[in-house]
């Protein structure tokens, strides 16, 4: 089973540097693709036209595959998984750790802060460096989205409403300090496995 760790948009680091590294106690091969090119307008599309090149390149087709995005990754995950459909990939589970929710249509990152943040605020902070229209810009469409069982993995108790929000979708949350994510994660994927 392959766990791919789609890393956040427009090349930021991850938070959890160490979350692949209990994956293969438990069966799972951690892949983390590079995606890059996002900086430049349209930035969704570019990253999910990459991200889902670096899937096809790095997993064998028939392998039974787990998405996993990190960040401003996350609402993006339907349209990563839509490519993989149509790849004819079969993808067992969808987790966002520490992530927006994917919404139905079109929306922009701001539509989506505004409707999973009771403050209305993204945690990401804007930088000087954020290329303008990132958050703006109309997120590609996934149709027919989730189509396999979906976790949340929360390490920011700042996202704890988005957390609960995907509770109330019926998804499995889990809870961990950063330093646990890794262990969380494995279970959380196995869970996911044994519901597919």
């Amino acid at each position: 089973m392959i766990a791919v760790l789609l890393p956040p948009t427009l090349g930021l680091p991850t938070r959890l540097p160490g979350l692949a590294d209990r994956l293969p106690e438990h069966g799972l091969t951690p892949i983390s693709p590079e995606v890059g090119g996002d900086e430049h307008p349209p930035h969704a599309a570019r990253y999910v036209a990459r991200a889902s090149l670096e899937v096809n390149r790095l997993v064998a087709p028939d392998a039974p595959t787990a998405l996993v995005a990190e960040g401003g990754a996350g609402p993006l995950l339907g349209a990563v998984g839509a490519a993989q459909r149509s790849a004819h990939r079969p993808v067992f589970g969808y987790v966002l750790v520490d992530a927006f929710l994917p919404q139905p249509g079109s929306p922009t990152r701001v539509d989506i802060a505004k409707s999973q943040s009771p403050e209305n605020a993204d945690p990401e902070a804007v930088s000087a460096d954020e290329p303008p229209g990132y958050r703006t810009e109309p997120l590609p469409m996934a149709a027919d989205w989730p189509d396999a069982p979906c976790g949340y993995l929360l390490t920011d108790p700042g996202l704890g409403h988005v957390a609960r929000l995907a509770g109330l979708r019926g998804w499995s949350v889990r809870e961990a300090a950063p330093e646990e994510a890794s262990e969380a994660l494995a279970e959380l994927l196995v869970e996911l496995r044994g519901m597919a």
